[in-house]
């Protein structure tokens, strides 16, 4: 397999996150996003979006869209829950990272890292919305280890990648001290890898 990367997206991190744990081999691209690498027409004619991550498959097959790649990746293993209720919720809070998380915490850690000059009145509507997803997860989890069932799933994967860097974006987790134990809980993995982490 081949993965097309930027290494400090979080939405790559998910896919890399995830096949570290499940000790998956593959070919790591990377491409600069900011170079517009991801806008070249051999990538296009395998990714029409232009976006990372992409996973090629062994015979050509291309699948985009982090938390699908995720999907794909962990049926028939420990982080896909085997109920379809546990199914149902692990999709859930992968609907829920992508549509209210993602779009406040992960834009805002861009601007804050990228775009600060141009973009900076962006935040004053993107700090209350990122806080309002990280009131939703602190609430789940101060009665629930993890997000769906005994241990972790890919729910915890794709919301672990853009919370763990959530002060990059100017979010304070001090003041979320669930969501601070759980954090630990997912670095405690003994196949975690960090965003930074080049794969070999």
């Amino acid at each position: 397999m081949k993965l097309y990367d930027y290494l400090p997206s979080g939405n790559s991190y998910k896919v890399r996150l995830l096949m570290s744990y499940l000790g998956l081999a593959y070919e790591h691209i990377d491409l600069d996003i900011h170079k517009g690498e991801t806008h070249s027409d051999d990538f296009k004619a395998k990714n029409p979006a232009g976006q990372i991550p992409l996973l090629e498959l062994s015979d050509g097959r291309c699948l985009a869209e982090s938390n699908a790649i995720i999907f794909f990746l962990a049926e028939g293993t420990p982080y896909w829950p085997t109920s379809a209720f546990d199914q149902a919720k692990a999709l859930q809070w992968m609907f829920f990272e992508q549509y209210k998380h993602e779009p406040a915490i992960a834009v805002a850690r861009f601007i804050r890292i990228y775009a600060i000059d141009s973009r900076s009145a962006e935040l004053e509507k993107l700090t209350p919305r990122g806080y309002a997803a990280l009131d939703v997860m602190e609430t789940h989890l101060a009665d629930h280890l993890w997000f769906v069932g005994p241990g972790p799933t890919v729910a915890d994967i794709a919301l672990y990648a853009y919370t763990h860097v959530a002060g990059e974006g100017g979010f304070d987790l001090s003041k979320y001290p669930n969501i601070l134990t759980w954090l630990d809980r997912v670095s405690d993995h003994p196949k975690h890898i960090r965003i930074t982490d080049r794969p070999d």
